[in-house]
């Protein structure tokens, strides 16, 4: 019996050895999670009346216990690193096709564009339209077009803020009107072909004109100060806007801007947004047709200043990165400073993390033990945050591993001294004369 124990404790503390040995050796794995080793005692069966009391025969090795505790954040600064701060694992697909999950964010595009882990498995998520909707209910392979370009976008609106000083003097009727009575400012719109056409606008004070109320409508407030937006220095036919009418988009050359007593905008209103034509250079685009926003503009007693003037149009562009930002958006940036969001990372958690086997390459793989799989997206539920150009380091404690490794010896060792005890009293019973 003697033998049996020492030889049980043996096998005990060879495996935790082994368990002890395998985390010190991940100790530096990103996204390496430590084990331990739960033992049991091993009891010889009762007599057949139920009286005796069992003998003990030894230990062994219950149960090995991952540990899902969390590991540090290590700031990489590479744009494809990710780390998970709190619940959940990355979902992927390993080459063989299997389903798997790790806590590993080193990620990286091979040759064809998928983003795919160190060990070459897909990383999954969902794909994104133009408005930034998966396009799936079901989480797929991720690919970035790494060899297209992005086509030119033409000008649709264009924003501008800015205060018109409300001391200006009102410009004397002339045609055309002179750069000596305007205030002007420019912005560069794209056609469809992507190049560049140059917009001017001049801003001409005016005599004031009350508004002119719809039929049947309450009289709107009167406007105290007028100005007329031209494109050219040369138009002569102003367009007018009043707050009750319903004006109809046409081209400009002008655009009366009418301001209450207070400085602010009457119009044209944001909710009748004027609509501007610009002529191309290229005969073979079409005018760009773009709405103006203008709803902020503003006539206060200060210097004419320009606080914002953009516009949404691009050249094309070439691929220059991909990142993932902190919501798990697979995200590309282009040489012309435009970005689209490609894709959407998602996230799998289990009700029994301790029952995922692990496997080579940093990963698990669900079991009737685990569960099965619950998706969602980063912070939401249990799911953690993302931490963007960072990975997850190791959980593995070395300094606690190292003393835990001290004791497993020992214990090592004591079974051995319990065997040979054992052997030196059979060698005395052996020499018995």
């Amino acid at each position: 019996m003697g033998f049996q124990t020492g030889l049980a404790g043996l096998n005990a503390a060879t495996k935790n050895l082994d368990i002890i040995g395998n985390n010190i050796a991940n100790a530096n794995t990103v996204g390496a999670k430590s084990s331990r080793a739960e033992f049991a005692a091993l009891v010889s069966s009762a007599g057949s009346g139920g009286t005796e009391v069992g003998q003990g025969i030894g230990v062994a090795v219950a149960a090995v216990s991952q540990q899902f505790t969390q590991g540090s954040i290590n700031i990489t600064g590479n744009s494809l690193d990710v780390a998970i701060n709190g619940g959940g694992f990355f979902q992927i697909t390993t080459s063989d096709g299997k389903a798997a999950y790790t806590r590993d964010g080193q990620f990286k595009l091979d040759r064809e564009g998928n983003l795919v882990t160190n060990q070459g498995a897909n990383v999954l998520g969902y794909t994104l339209d133009t408005l930034g909707q998966p396009t799936s209910v079901t989480p797929g392979k991720l690919v970035v077009p790494t060899g297209a370009p992005i086509a030119a976008g033409q000008t649709g609106a264009i924003t501008l803020e800015m205060n018109l000083d409300a001391r200006a003097a009102v410009a004397a009727a002339a045609t055309p009107v002179t750069p000596r009575t305007t205030y002007g400012t420019s912005v560069t719109a794209f056609d469809s072909q992507g190049l560049e056409v140059p917009l001017n606008l001049y801003f001409v004070r005016v005599a004031s004109t009350a508004a002119t109320p719809a039929a049947g409508a309450t009289p709107a407030v009167a406007a105290s100060d007028n100005w007329e937006v031209y494109n050219s220095l040369t138009a002569t036919s102003p367009l007018s806007y009043d707050p009750g009418t319903t004006p109809t988009p046409t081209p400009l050359p002008t655009l009366t801007l009418k301001f209450d007593a207070s400085g602010k905008l009457l119009s044209p209103s944001s909710a009748t947004l004027p609509k501007l034509t610009i002529p191309t250079p290229d005969s073979i685009a079409p005018d760009i047709v773009a709405t103006l926003d203008i709803s902020k503009l503003t006539q206060y007693a200060s210097s004419f200043a320009v606080n914002r003037l953009t516009q949404d149009g691009y050249t094309a562009g070439d691929l220059t990165g991909v990142s993932i930002d902190q919501t798990g958006v697979l995200e590309t940036k282009y040489s012309n400073g435009q970005t689209k969001r490609l894709a959407q990372l998602t996230l799998a958690d289990f009700r029994n993390p301790q029952g995922l086997t692990p496997i080579s390459g940093g990963a698990w793989v669900e079991t009737f033990a685990s569960g099965q799989p619950i998706q969602g997206l980063p912070t939401q539920g249990k799911f953690g945050e993302l931490r963007a150009g960072a990975v997850e380091d190791s959980n593995v404690d070395l300094t606690a591993e190292l003393v835990a490794m001290m004791t497993a010896q020992r214990s090592y060792q004591a079974n051995v001294q319990t065997i040979k005890t054992q052997d030196q009293a059979l060698q005395a019973l052996v020499n018995l004369r």
